[in-house]
């Protein structure tokens, strides 16, 4: 007789795109995944947790920084910053035929120092909707 149980766990693990570093901290490329919306000290933060509200808790993925200017990157669509306006303070992170940019991007766990997952990258891999950050800087403002 056989005891052996033949049962599997079909959980599924939890979703991890594949940008994001095993550990410590990476530059991504702009464009290519997302862009990035950055957006610098209290206000960046005020944003991040307004959008936080307007999206039920899960805006998308949200990193901060520590030190310097104490940054926060909004990671939104790639080609989703250009052709729209920003308001004043807000620094565009894309790509373009004369320009590259760069996103720090921190992992899920271990040492990050000084970037860290305000919110960290939903479920489903949804990014920040570009349209929703747009609203919430213009009412800050």
């Amino acid at each position: 007789m056989d005891t052996q149980s033949h049962e599997t766990n079909l959980a599924e693990p939890p979703f991890i795109p594949a940008w994001i570093p095993v550990t410590g901290i990476q530059l991504r490329k702009a464009g290519v995944q997302f862009d990035a919306v950055r957006v610098d000290g209290d206000t960046g933060r005020q944003v991040a947790d307004a959008l936080a509200k307007m999206t039920g808790g899960d805006p998308g993925p949200v990193v901060e920084e520590a030190n310097g200017r104490h940054a926060v990157y909004f990671l939104v669509p790639a080609g989703s910053t250009s052709h729209h306006t920003w308001p004043d303070g807000v620094t565009r992170l894309s790509a373009g035929p004369q320009y590259i940019s760069y996103v720090p991007v921190p992992a899920l766990g271990g040492q990050t120092w000084p970037l860290s997952w305000r919110y960290r990258p939903r479920a489903d891999g949804g990014l920040v909707h570009a349209l929703l950050l747009r609203s919430a800087l213009h009412s800050q403002g």
